[in-house]
C-alpha cells in the first residue's frame, strides 16, 4: 500500500512547519500529500506554494469542490498546478454537501452528480486540447442562444489523474465508472460491501478494470496503550459525523454507517445531535462504530488493522495523525512509525 498525508490548514504561523511535514513525508516515501477545502482555505493555494518545496510527492486537492467554480475554470487551475510541480499534481474533486454548497457558496444544491460527472467530462476535454463544446444538464458549453464561441485552452494535453471523493451508491459507481482514483470516508475494511460493491459496478458498466482505481481511502490511527481511552476520545468525532455533517435529510457519512450495519445506531446519534444533546450522541456511539472504522491501539493492532485495509484491495491509506496533535515532532514521530509499519506488512 502507498501512503498519503494531510496538510489541514495552513496558517503564516504554521507554514514553515507544513513545509517540513511535506519534507519529511517526501523522504519518507511518502506517495500524496492532500490539501484540503473547507471553511477556512481553498486547496490550491498551498500546493503552489508547496510546489517549489519538494521535488518528488504528489500533490493533491482533497478535494476542489465543483460548486465553487466553474469546469473551465477547474481544468485550467489543474493545469496551472500540473505545471508548477513538473506533472506532480492530482486533481481531487467533491460535490460537497447542500450546508456549505447552500450556505458558504450560495449555489443551489442541485442535481450534485451531474455536476460532478460534468465537471469530470469537460476537464478531460479541455485535458486532452479539445475545443470545449459540451451540451449537459447543468453545463451547456458555449452557452445556446449567446454570443459564446467553443474555445480551445493554450495548453498542450496534459495527463491529470482525477480523484473523486464520493460517499453515495451512485456517486460510488461514477467513481468506479470513470476516476483515476477514488477518496474514501466512513470506510470500514470490516464491512467493504458498503463502499466497494457499488464502485465495482460502477466499473463493470464501463467495461474497465477495478484495479484501475487507486482506492485512497481516510484512515485515523493512534498508537498506544489505553485503547479504552482512544475510543472514548473519538466518540465526539463520530457523533459529528452521524449528526453534523450533513442536515436532518441529507446525511452522506450518516448513509454510509447504515449501509454497514449500523442504521439503529446512525439514525439515535444523528437524532441525539441535531437535538442539541451532543453529548449524549457521543455516548451513544458504540465503541465498533469507532474501533471498525479506525486504526486504534498497540503497534501490533494497528498492524492488524492495516493489513486488514490492505486486504480488502485499498492500495493507498490516506492517514489522518490528528492523535499526535498540530503538525510538529509528536506527528512526525508517528509518521515514521507508520510507514515502519507498512513496509512490514
Amino acid at each position: 500500500m502507498k501512503l498519503a498525508i494531510e496538510l489541514g490548514g495552513t496558517q503564516p504561523d504554521t507554514l514553515d512547519m507544513t513545509v517540513q511535514w511535506v519534507q519529511l513525508a517526501e523522504r519518507l516515501g511518502v506517495d500524496m500529500a492532500f490539501s484540503a477545502e473547507a471553511w477556512w482555505s481553498d486547496a490550491v493555494t498551498p500546493l503552489a506554494y508547496l510546489a517549489d518545496k519538494t521535488e518528488s510527492i504528489k500533490l493533491a486537492t482533497g478535494i476542489m469542490q465543483v460548486t465553487a467554480r466553474t469546469p473551465a475554470m477547474t481544468a485550467m487551475t489543474a493545469l496551472t498546478l500540473h505545471d508548477l510541480t513538473g506533472g506532480r499534481f492530482v486533481l481531487g474533486l467533491g460535490a460537497s454537501g447542500p450546508q456549505v454548497v447552500e450556505g458558504l457558496h450560495g449555489v443551489r444544491y442541485k442535481l450534485p452528480l451531474a455536476r460532478l460527472k460534468e465537471t469530470v467530462e469537460i476537464c478531460r476535454l479541455i485535458f486532452a486540447g479539445e475545443k470545449v463544446r459540451y451540451d449537459g444538464k447543468v453545463f451547456q458549453l458555449p452557452l445556446p442562444d449567446s454570443e459564446g464561441k467553443a474555445i480551445r485552452i493554450a495548453h498542450e494535453p496534459a495527463d491529470i489523474p482525477i480523484y473523486l471523493a464520493t460517499l453515495g451508491p451512485n456517486a460510488l459507481r461514477l467513481t468506479g465508472a470513470c476516476a483515476n482514483g477514488w477518496l474514501g470516508t466512513s470506510f470500514s475494511p470490516d464491512h467493504p460491501h458498503a463502499h466497494m460493491d457499488y464502485l465495482a459496478e460502477g466499473a463493470a458498466d464501463a467495461g474497465r478494470p477495478l484495479k484501475e482505481v487507486d482506492f485512497c481511502v481516510s484512515v485515523r490511527i493512534e498508537i498506544g496503550d489505553d485503547v479504552e481511552g482512544m475510543i472514548q476520545r473519538r466518540k465526539q468525532g463520530v457523533a459529528f459525523n452521524m449528526g453534523g455533517m450533513g442536515s436532518a435529510t441529507t446525511n452522506f457519512y450518516n448513509d454510509a454507517f447504515k449501509r454497514a450495519g449500523y442504521e439503529d445506531d446512525a439514525r439515535a446519534i444523528q437524532s441525539l445531535w441535531i437535538e442539541g444533546k451532543r453529548d449524549e450522541a457521543a455516548e451513544r456511539v458504540p465503541d465498533a462504530m469507532v474501533t471498525e472504522f479506525q486504526a486504534l491501539g498497540t503497534r501490533e493492532m494497528v498492524k492488524e488493522r492495516l493489513e486488514k485495509y490492505r486486504d480488502v484491495g485499498i492500495t493507498t491509506l490516506k492517514l489522518g495523525l490528528d492523535s499526535a496533535g498540530p503538525i510538529g515532532p509528536k506527528r512526525f514521530e508517528l509518521l515514521e512509525n507508520i510507514v515502519d509499519l507498512v513496509r512490514g506488512l
